[in-house]
């Protein structure tokens, strides 16, 4: 069958789209995270500094006070009033003034968190529209080819990529985990740049090696088995920083760390979507050796890509066990679990590109 170059062409052009609508909401959603750091310590100078009406006022009431001292009138009392009065009135003049805090306990606080959360609601709805061009990009792709969309490095990605977006936009309406859309939108930002650079493959049917219904098992579960433990392993370096803020809050740009949730809560996370990617991973390894004894007549021939498949199932394993063991502090699990992503990604990367092997479809 031949290649719809017109529609292939659309496909570069949604994939560029996507990636413009990406770098914005990145920029929209790095707004709402690290705004608050700025405006609460424009607040925090602001509560240590007293207006200069506060002080003119209660100088007047104290010399009010000490007068009255001669008549037989109670000074201490008349400076606490007027302190209390003054106190009063900052409160109320503070609840009615835009934009004095962001993180304080008064009025003006919480209507300050309110307009600093609208750059996460914009930048979610731009999000949305970047996941709907991307996921329109793949759409193109197949329809310019008629098969499966993921013979290559390049369509891999992209679906890896897309299946991201769309699990972050699921888990949303579950509960607000939008501080992670920053790490979201610029991983698959950066995953994108690549697809159309280092790993572009020009349309094309599927090579002959590849023509097997094994691709239309195979394929999509270690798809979705990256995605998981993608997803498993943004959340561990989360738990991080979180697990940091704990001991010693953190200050400036990094404030946003200390309103996070808990590094307990984000552990357990964590740790169920790895527990989840290990099960489908598994599955991954296993379905990969069917495959391998239909079009090579053995299960297992120590090629490169399985060498590196079958370690990505072992540190996954050994993060697992460690999570059941003691001795093992939450923190030192979670950089397993990054030690995890990272065999994940040089397999899909390295290994494709620079290991010789029989698995030669990067299609780069």
């Amino acid at each position: 069958m031949d290649v719809n170059v017109v529609l292939a062409e659309w496909s570069n052009l949604l994939i560029y789209s996507a990636m413009a609508v990406y770098a914005v909401a990145f920029i929209v959603y790095s707004f709402d995270l690290f705004g608050p750091a700025f405006t609460s310590d424009l607040a925090d100078e602001k509560q240590t500094e007293p207006s200069a009406g506060t002080v003119r006022r209660t100088r007047e009431r104290t010399a009010v006070a000490a007068g009255a001292t001669g008549r037989g009138a109670a000074p201490t009392t008349a400076l606490e009033t007027d302190v209390d009065e003054d106190a009063e009135a900052v409160d109320a003049a503070g609840a009615d003034a835009p934009g004095d805090g962001a993180s304080g306990d008064g009025g003006t606080d919480r209507a300050s968190s309110r307009d600093l959360r609208r750059w996460a609601r914009v930048g979610t709805a731009l999000t949305v529209l970047a996941a709907a061009l991307h996921v329109a990009s793949i759409v193109t792709r197949v329809l310019s080819v008629m098969r499966v969309p993921w013979s290559n490095m390049m369509e891999y990605a992209l679906i890896a990529s897309a299946l991201v977006v769309v699990a972050y936009l699921i888990f949303l309406t579950l509960r607000d985990v939008r501080y992670l859309g920053t790490f979201v939108t610029l991983s698959v930002l950066l995953v994108l740049g690549l697809c159309i650079t280092v790993f572009y493959t020009p349309v094309a049917q599927v090579i002959p090696a590849l023509d097997n219904y094994w691709i239309w098992i195979h394929v999509p579960i270690a798809i979705l088995s990256t995605v998981i433990l993608y997803l498993s392993a943004i959340i561990a370096l989360v738990q991080l920083l979180r697990s940091r803020s704990e001991s010693k809050p953190f200050r400036g740009l990094l404030r946003f760390i200390n309103r996070l949730p808990a590094s307990k809560d984000l552990e357990k996370v964590s740790y169920r979507l790895a527990a989840v990617g290990f099960i489908t991973w598994t599955f991954t390894l296993v379905a990969g050796a069917f495959w391998a004894e239909i079009a090579w007549g053995r299960y297992w021939g120590w090629d490169s890509k399985e060498i590196w498949t079958f370690v990505v199932w072992v540190v996954y394993a050994a993060y697992l066990h460690a999570r059941a063991t003691r001795g093992w502090t939450p923190d030192r699990v979670a950089l397993l679990n990054l030690v995890g992503i990272a065999t994940v990604i040089f397999n899909f990367s390295v290994v494709n590109l620079y290991f010789n092997g029989l698995h030669a479809y990067s299609g780069v």
